[in-house]
Order: structure tokens, then C-alpha cells, then sequence
């Protein structure tokens, strides 16, 4: 490259160390559009490998977001959850997580409300079969997508994709801030229906609500999808509670009923107590499928007797027991082949800002092998509107 030659006479020396100045200046320009393309080009691949998991009513969704907000409406939604970095060893071999899971909540007037939760992670996880290293893999789904109708204070319609509200692990404990453990107790796939959750219609509300006692009910009705996304199967069912507010009690139970392939019933039961002002709780869950029943019961005490910001008052211990008991073969029901044993101790340490640090090791005892688990995690909750409310 030349440069223009000097107006007031200037050596030639000084033209060619001005010409090689210009060509390292162009240079490193070509080199920053370089790489802004390559950035472009990494963001282009990401937005359409994410376009591969969504469907079309994630992008509807998307779009009453935005139409929102460029509404006059006075409800902000919101955006919640969680997010987190878990590891897991077993047998020696140790799995690292990053995930996380963010909820939308948004309110279209007052009597509807848009709700949904995903998840996204990356395993790394050691090759196996002897070889060193780790491999990786990737996924990118919806736990659930609904609408919530409020047609009144007893009575809440739901449609969409939503948790199949069975039992109570699996709409209560199942977000990565909430549960104590890692992993979801050995029978929960009884009365989920596989996937957890259902594509259909629910109604669900509280029958009765005062002082004394609460009784709430839900009812659904799932169609089979073969979506991967949104994927379920034929079925219909229920649970109903009764909630004592003095003393904080709860105690359930719950039907399912396939209504495909063998048509199977599933049937749950299940016992909350958290006393009013203590920092004690018990949460016990009984289910029973065609080919194999269980249960698991967890208890936790956080020790903020010594204050509840102090560093002992932080710690809070756990502990669930949980067995299986296998009445004939179903190599496809998602729980363990034999009887099967398990207890997990866990300790949690709950740091300022919604921080929480996970620690647990599990001890299992079957047939097919005795083994151990260890589990750690770091998690983060956040919660904030999408913009400021009028």
C-alpha cells in the first residue's frame, strides 16, 4: 500500500514508515472484522441449533412476549430460576454439569397467565471402554409450556404442556433451587408418565380454603405426542390433599391411568409435615405401579438455632431413605431391575445472596451390585421482571 505523497515535501523515509504504519493499521482492522465474522458465524450456528429443539409455540410464546410488551399492559412478567454447576461420581468416574433452568411467568390481564420452565445443560463425562479423557454432550428442553385460566378463586384451567401432577417430587421438588438432592427419588417414574410431564388439559384449584383446613384437588388429561419436545403419553389422572395450616400437615394421594398399550393404573400416596415456626421437615411419598412399588421419605433440619446468618446457622443436614421393591419384569418402567435400597445423607451450607452449596453421599444396596454416589453442586437463584412495571 502507498501512501499519498506529502504535501509540504516530507523524505522519503518518512513516506515509508508512514506506508508501513498504514499497512499494520489496516492490517489489524481486517484482522478485527475477521474475527467479528467469526463470532457472528459461532452465534448463527448457536441460534440454529437452538432452533432445532424449539417449536413453533416456543416462538408464539416468544411472540406474546414481545407483544406485551409493547402494550400498555400493567402485569410484568417475569423471569426466575436457576442456575447452577453439579458434579457426580460414581464408581470413581466423576460427571461435571453446568446447567440452567429459567422460568417465565407472564400475565396476559388478569385472569390469564403464561407459564414456563427449560432446561439447559452440558455433561462432560469420561469416554469410557479405557479411554482417557472426557467427552461431552448437550440438551436443550422444556419442562413444561402452559396456559393458566383463572375462571375463579376454587378453579384454575390449564392447557398446554405441564408437570403431571402426581405424588408431590415431581411439581414441588424437581427445580435445580429447590430440591435438597441432585437426583430424583427411584420411584418417580410411577405415575409420571415417563416424561414427567403431560400435553393436554388440567383442572386444579382449592375446593375449600380457611384458617383450619385447605383441600386442594387437581385433574388432568394427557394425548400422546411424539414430539420431542413435547413428548407424552395417553393417560389421565389426579391427586387431591388436605392441608392442615395449624400444624402443618399435608397428606395426599394420587391415580394414574395409561390409557395406551397396556393400560395400566398407578396409584400414590403421600405426608408432609413442617411445623409452623421450626426449621424441621419431613416429606414422605409412597407409589405403586404395575410392576413395582416404593417409597422415600426426607428429613431436614436447618440449624438456625445458632442464628440464622451465623456459619453453623447456615449448615442444614438431610436425610432420605428410599427402597424399591420390583413384583415382575418391566425392563422399560425406569426403575431399578431388583430391590433396591438406597440412603442418602446431604449436607447443604446456604450463603448470602440466594447462593447454596450442595453436598451428599448415597449408599445403595441391591442384588445387582452395592455401589456409592457422590454429589456436589453450587447453585445460584435469580429472580427479576423483564422491564420495569407501571
Amino acid at each position: 500500500m502507498r501512501c499519498k505523497p506529502s504535501l509540504h515535501g516530507a523524505s522519503r523515509s518518512v513516506r515509508m514508515t508512514f506506508s508501513l504504519h498504514s499497512e499494520d493499521s489496516l492490517l489489524t482492522r481486517l484482522i478485527g472484522v475477521r474475527n467479528k465474522i467469526e463470532r457472528m458465524v459461532r452465534l448463527i450456528d448457536l441460534l440454529i441449533r437452538i432452533h432445532k429443539w424449539l417449536t413453533a409455540p416456543v416462538v408464539l410464546l416468544v411472540i406474546a412476549h414481545l407483544g406485551m410488551r409493547l402494550s400498555s399492559a400493567q402485569d410484568t412478567p417475569l423471569i426466575s430460576g436457576g442456575v447452577g454447576f453439579v458434579t457426580s461420581t460414581n464408581g470413581g468416574s466423576t460427571t461435571y454439569i453446568p446447567l440452567i433452568e429459567p422460568v417465565l411467568a407472564a400475565p396476559l390481564g388478569q385472569h390469564v397467565l403464561v407459564e414456563s420452565r427449560a432446561s439447559l445443560l452440558e455433561l462432560f463425562f469420561p469416554k469410557g471402554s479405557g479411554q482417557p479423557g472426557y467427552t461431552h454432550s448437550s440438551f436443550l428442553g422444556l419442562s413444561y409450556l402452559q396456559a393458566d385460566v383463572l375462571a375463579s378463586s376454587h378453579l384454575t384451567f390449564v392447557a398446554g404442556e405441564f408437570l403431571t401432577p402426581f405424588g408431590t417430587y415431581n411439581d414441588r421438588l424437581t427445580p435445580l433451587w429447590i430440591g435438597n438432592f441432585q437426583d430424583a427419588p427411584l420411584i418417580f417414574p410411577i405415575g409420571t408418565m415417563s416424561s414427567g410431564s403431560s400435553v393436554g388439559g388440567m383442572m386444579r384449584g382449592s375446593a375449600i380454603s380457611n384458617r383450619r383446613i385447605s383441600l386442594d384437588y387437581a385433574a388432568y388429561f394427557s394425548a400422546a405426542s411424539a414430539n420431542q419436545q413435547f413428548a407424552a403419553q395417553r393417560a389421565s389422572g389426579g391427586r387431591s390433599s388436605i392441608y392442615l395450616p395449624e400444624s402443618g400437615l399435608e397428606v395426599g394421594a394420587s391415580y394414574g391411568r395409561l390409557l395406551q398399550g397396556p393400560r395400566a393404573n398407578e396409584f400414590g400416596a403421600h405426608l408432609w409435615w413442617e411445623p409452623i415456626d421450626s426449621p424441621f421437615r419431613l416429606r414422605t411419598e409412597y407409589a405403586h405401579g404395575p410392576h413395582s412399588h416404593g417409597y422415600w421419605a426426607e428429613v431436614d433440619y436447618r440449624l438456625s438455632r445458632f442464628g440464622r446468618d451465623s456459619v453453623i446457622g447456615r449448615l442444614e443436614p438431610i436425610f432420605r431413605m428410599q427402597q424399591t421393591f420390583r413384583t415382575s419384569r418391566d425392563p422399560s418402567d425406569g426403575l431399578p431391575s431388583a430391590d433396591t435400597e438406597r440412603a442418602d445423607f446431604g449436607l447443604d451450607y446456604h450463603l448470602a445472596h440466594e447462593v447454596r452449596i450442595n453436598t451428599s453421599y448415597t449408599r445403595q444396596f441391591s442384588s445387582t451390585g452395592n455401589r456409592n454416589l457422590w454429589e456436589t453442586g453450587i447453585v445460584y437463584r435469580f429472580l427479576f421482571p423483564t422491564w420495569k412495571g407501571k
